[in-house]
């Protein structure tokens, strides 16, 4: 019997640490995607929408047209459906266009995700500017939940004569923070009121 002891002190070390890795491992996914994406790829990831001064100084380039792709995936630990409402869109550069993604939550609970956007190729990404994104803001879904997702763009006249096609991609990924902070807020409680 006391043999096994080391064995049984050994298992449980190792599952502590693997469990602990796993738990860090998932918390660094987005910050390293973003690493990877920005410092390796150099691909632009936009941490907010396009100022209103830059937008407005664009002129609309009528003899010009550039195919817009969409691309939508979800990291596996997020249990979401998600798609765009269209494959691809034609664009006049320097016009806003507004494309559309579909979410929905197939857990049996409320699930936060934050959307990571990224642009190819690289060398587009600065011209492609969202001025309205569900990628700014924390989506929460509850249970069996769909919601449409709109991206409003304007993909900049400057754009390089090469390129003619932009492919817009958004990956999903859990935010198990602000899922933990959501599910542990209280409920609103309904008060009643007398009737006059």
């Amino acid at each position: 019997m006391t043999a096994a002891k080391p064995s049984v002190k050994s298992s449980l070390r190792t599952i502590v640490v693997v469990s602990v890795m796993s738990f860090v491992g998932t918390f660094a996914l987005v910050p390293l995607y973003y690493i990877a994406c920005e410092k390796v790829f150099g691909i632009k990831l936009e941490e907010g929408p396009a100022g209103e001064q830059h937008v407005a100084g664009l002129v609309v380039d009528e003899s010009r047209v550039v195919t817009v792709e969409f691309d939508g995936t979800v990291n596996s630990k997020l249990p979401w459906a998600f798609k765009p409402q269209q494959l691809s869109m034609k664009v006049t550069p320097g016009r806003m266009y507004e494309a559309n993604y579909i979410a929905r939550n197939t857990s049996d609970h409320a699930i936060v995700g934050n959307a990571a956007p990224s642009v190819a190729p690289s060398t587009a990404s600065t011209f492609f500017n969202k001025t309205e994104c569900f990628c700014f803001t924390e989506q929460l879904l509850l249970s069996g939940e769909e919601r449409l997702m709109p991206v409003r763009f304007i993909v900049d006249p400057d754009l390089p004569a090469h390129i003619s096609t932009i492919t817009l991609s958004y990956t999903f990924f859990s935010n198990d923070t602000a899922t933990a902070r959501i599910v542990a807020a209280p409920a609103p409680v309904a008060t009643a009121r007398s009737a006059p």
